[in-house]
Order: structure tokens, then sequence, then C-alpha cells
């Protein structure tokens, strides 16, 4: 599980060189939309794991306000570079991004008013194990916000990037993506409740990414988890 952290970990360092590049403003756009269905109280304490450059935490910062306070943690140590440039900006105290794993969060029970994990919950081979880990850190009456990929995630681009790759390098194609198992609303529920967590809302949201030319799709391919796959290319492939 080291190496699969370790690619993670150089996967999106590399991809923070576009990883706020105007077309994957989806990342702010799901964050900020996350934080806003939680309707955070003012003086609330939240943990965003897997917080990337700060798209969902920055906006439960301001949420919260001065009294409150937001932990973001994230493996990627240029997208927390980017997290920090951004909240110092908008001057923003209560907030701190710290290098760390979710699979290793040493925080007491009950530390939080809500825990937050957008896009990352997949990347742990447990997830039934990491979202008990996330509802322990939770006080009674607070919320666990999981956001994940639907059904259609990246298409039509993600079909025509994959039948590329095979062209030039099938040993590069993976043969299963762990946010599959939790694409539907079905899925998700029963991870939820494999993990203890017995009443949940679940709701399936419909978004698009607009966009003004191929080349945007690359840059979306170099901003995101895709990077992984281009960085094991040599130039002509």
């Amino acid at each position: 599980m080291e190496a699969a952290k370790l690619k993670a970990g150089a996967t999106y360092n590399a991809a923070a060189d576009h990883f706020d590049d105007g077309p994957l403003a989806f990342w702010d756009r799901y964050g900020s939309r996350t934080i806003e269905r939680l309707a955070l109280a003012r003086g609330a304490a939240v943990l965003d794991v897997g917080c990337g450059s700060g798209a969902s935490a920055i906006p439960a910062a301001e949420a919260v306000g001065p009294q409150g306070r937001v932990v973001g943690v994230d493996l990627a140590e240029r997208l927390l570079a980017l997290a920090r440039t951004k909240a110092a900006r908008r001057k923003l105290d209560n907030i701190e991004f710290v290098r760390g794993d979710m699979e290793r969060l040493d925080f007491p029970d009950g530390s939080f008013d809500a825990v937050v994990c957008v896009f990352a919950i997949f990347f742990v081979p447990d997830m039934e194990r990491q979202v008990a880990e996330l509802w322990r850190l939770i006080r009674p009456g607070g919320q666990l916000a999981l956001t994940t990929w639907g059904l259609r995630m990246f298409e039509p681009g993600s079909s025509a990037w994959w039948a590329a790759v095979r062209q030039v390098r099938p040993d590069l194609i993976p043969a299963v993506s762990p946010w599959e198992r939790i694409m539907t609303p079905a899925g998700l529920r029963q991870l939820l409740t494999r993990s203890g967590i017995g009443e949940a809302d679940v709701v399936a949201e419909d978004g698009r990414q607009a966009l003004r030319s191929p080349d945007d799709w690359w840059t979306i391919v170099l901003g995101s988890g895709y990077r992984w796959t281009v960085d094991q290319m040599d130039e002509e492939a």
C-alpha cells in the first residue's frame, strides 16, 4: 500500500502545475457544493481529508468564520502549498494545511463537527474501514460528507483518452478503478451501511465542464489523476 500512496502523491504533485487551471474548475465547483450542502455553523471545527489545493477546505473556513477552525490533510505537498497561498490571499487565519495520510489520522474521538472527503475516499484499499475511522472523529450530531464520481465521469473525454492510450501503451490501461464500487447512489449507500452508518442522505447531481477546445481536455489530463499515465510515457507516445 505504501507504493500506492507514493504513486498518488507523485501524481498529484505533478498535476499541481495545472490543478487550478480554468478547464479544471470542477475541483472548486464540487468542493464548494459539498460545503454548501453541509450548511456549517459558525464556530464549527472541520477536517478535510484529501483536501488538494483547498477546493472544499477554503469554503469551509469561510463558512465557519474566525471562531471556527479547519484542518486540511493531503499527501501532495505541492497541492498543499497552493492551498496555503489561496488561504493567505483570503486572509483566512482559521485554517491549516498539513501533509498527512488519511489512514493515519492522529485525532481523538469526536474532534470535529464535520469531516469532508471530496474525490479521495477511493484512494484507500479498505474504504469501509476508512469511512468508519472518519465517522469516529465526528462529534454527536455532526456530519460526514463524501463526494465521489458518477457513472459518466469525465465523459466523453475519458473514453477517447483511454482509446488513445491503448494504441501506444496498452500496458497502462487499468484493469479496474477503485471508485467504480461507489459510482452509483446504491453503491455509496452500501459503503456507508457497511461502515456502520445506518442513515444517510445520498444525492446524485449532474455537472458539466465546458471545454473551449481539445487543448482544454489535455489540460484536464495534466491536472488530474490521468497525469500518472502521461508521466509513464515517452514524448513520442
